[in-house]
Parts: structure tokens; sequence; C-alpha cells
């Protein structure tokens, strides 16, 4: 089975935690790897554990990483610059921070997640060993388009390059190419996914929760902003999908091999957002230990509950209307309600 896996910072525990159950189970072969941003990350450390330990090396390689994240944290455009580093925990210098971009707060370019990768991601085990192929997906900054990279060329650079958010980084660049998060442009890839691997069903986790309401105060308008920024990319791919199926289930004699491919193949869904739905806005960057372990634990638990009851259906039929859930999202998640998080964690 593929994995589809979705970015949302910090909120990538509850991923972590569906691939640790996945992983449990000896019936389930992972297939092909598609991440963006958080994605990536998982998506990486799953791949580079397979490689170094099979399964169990696999769930060892994820706990590592993320408990280096919540030692790390991720940064912030104050504490990057010793000399504002006292004002920290200042409202009016976080004010402040917002008006300049990392290019000012950290001119040498200091990422502390790059020495967490390098440390836990061996890249050139990881890139000459077999095993499950990768699309890390991360944004050309100068045309906006999609950049997939495979297996056989990830580096920590390409990882860095699909987790790159510009008002935090600079512009992360290979060959010549500066790249910003693949959110902006595959959030993440299903199309050639499903096209090209020799795997027909993919598992998606989603990290996005449905946004209601109309936002009114400044912060909720951002907030609405980035989720509709990096939610459209995951909107583009099933509406090319749906259309594929739809033409398909008319004129599928004259339908190309790889629009037959993408219209026969088989989509399952583990969504977080009534968990990540609980949560602050804010929480994507404030990757303390309690709200990891909280949804480290939501995503094994609901991993736990679609085996149950989807398990048996993977190379049999679709388990999630993909036009419901992304198109018509009020519809979807009607029943759903949000769990409570952490005191901490909101």
């Amino acid at each position: 089975m593929n994995l589809a896996l979705e970015g949302g910072g910090a909120h990538g525990a509850f991923t972590w935690g569906v691939l640790d159950r996945l992983l449990e189970d000896d019936d389930l072969e992972i297939g092909w790897l598609s991440g963006t941003s958080a994605g990536a990350v998982n998506a990486t450390a799953l791949a580079a554990g397979l490689a170094e330990g099979g399964a169990q090396g696999a769930r060892a390689k994820l706990r590592a990483v993320w408990e280096a994240v919540a030692k790390v944290g991720l940064p912030d455009l104050i504490r990057l610059n010793p000399m504002l580093a006292g004002f920290a925990r200042s409202p009016a210098m976080q004010h402040v921070a917002s008006l300049f971009s990392p290019y000012d707060f950290n001119p040498l370019g200091f990422d502390p997640f790059r020495k967490l990768l390098e440390a836990h991601i061996d890249f050139t085990l990881l890139r000459t060993t077999p095993g499950p192929e990768l699309l890390v997906a991360a944004t050309d900054v100068a045309t906006g388009r999609p950049r997939l990279f495979r297996r056989r060329e990830i580096t920590v650079q390409s990882v860095l390059a699909s987790a790159c958010l510009p008002t935090i980084h600079h512009a992360v660049t290979i060959d010549g190419t500066a790249y910003w998060d693949g959110g902006f442009s595959a959030n993440p890839d299903l199309v050639t996914l499903a096209r090209e691997s020799p795997v027909n069903d993919t598992l998606i986790v989603k990290l996005t929760g449905v946004e209601r309401g109309v936002p009114t105060t400044s912060r909720e308008i951002s907030s609405r902003i980035s989720h509709i920024t990096f939610y459209q990319p995951m909107i583009r791919d099933v509406e090319v999908i749906t259309a594929t199926r739809a033409l398909y289930s008319r004129w599928s004699r004259g339908a190309k091999p790889s629009d037959a491919k993408l219209a026969r193949h088989r989509f399952h869904l583990i969504d977080a957002g009534r968990f990540t739905g609980a949560l602050a806005p804010e929480t994507k960057g404030k990757p303390d230990l309690e709200l990891l372990t909280y949804l480290y634990g939501a995503g094994r638990s609901e991993t736990e509950k679609w085996l149950a009851r989807a398990k048996g259906d993977v190379g049999v039929r679709d388990t999630v209307d993909l036009a419901r859930t992304f198109l018509e999202p009020r519809a979807a998640s009607a029943a759903d309600t949000p769990r409570s998080p952490p005191e901490a964690a909101a």
C-alpha cells in the first residue's frame, strides 16, 4: 500500500503514530511514499529506517527523529539572532519579527533542523539501498511548480526544501534552483503517485481539519489564508482524479494507460482533522513533547480503528469517497466532533 503524507509542522506527529501502528502489521507491505514538509520528514525517516533495520528499524527511526524535534523545536526568528534573544518572550518583539524576513533576522541561514536530519538519516544509504520509492515535494520559487525528488536523488537539501517555510527559512537552493515548502504546490502529490506506482492502493494521511465560520480577527484571517493556501494542492489533485474517473467511466476504451491507471486506483484515508482542528493554529510551530505525544497516540488510535474497519478492503475497493471528503468537506465532516487537546497544547 502506498502512503501519501500531508504536511502540517508539529501536527505531523499524528502521522508518526499512524506509521508506527502500520509497521506493527505484518500483513501490510509499504509501497511508494509521497510526502510534503512534515510528511516528507516522516516519509524519509520511514524509508531510511526500513533500509537500516526493516519495520523495527523504521519505528525506531521515526521515534528518534520526533523525539529530537521535541528537543530542538522549530526556529524562532528572534532566537536566531543572538542580539535579540533577550526579547524573545516579548509580544511586542514577536510582532516586530513578523515585519522582517529570515534574511534580516538570520542572515547566515542557521537551521538546527539540518543538523537534526543529518544526525538521524543516512542519506547515502537511503539513496543506494533498494526500498520504497520516494516522492518528496518542493516548490520552485521562480515558477510555483512542484518538484518531486525521487529516492535516488534524496539529500538533506531535498527534505529541507520540502519543509522550507519562507517566513522562517532561507530558500533552499539545489542545482541552482531555489525552493520553498512543497505545500504550496503538492501537499502531497497524489496524481503522480497513482499513475506511476505499481501498487494500486494509496492510504492518505490527512492532517488539515475543516475550517468553519468566517474569520474576523487578524489572527483568524492569517490562519485561514494559510489553510486555504496549503489545502489547495490536495483539492486540485482530487479534482483531477475525480474528472479522470468520470471520463474513464464513459470512454474507457480510448483512455491513455496512465489515465486508466489513475481512474482505477483505490484510495483510503486516515483523517486527523478532529484532533488537529481542536488545536490552536500556532501549535504547528510549537512541537513540545506533550503535544507530540498526544498526536502520536491519536494517530495510533485512529489507525487501529482504520485497520479493523478497512484493512480487508485494501486491494479490493476504495474506502473513502474522495470527492465528498475533499470537495464537499462540510458534508463529510458533519458528524465529526473535535477532540479536546491537552491543555498545554491548546
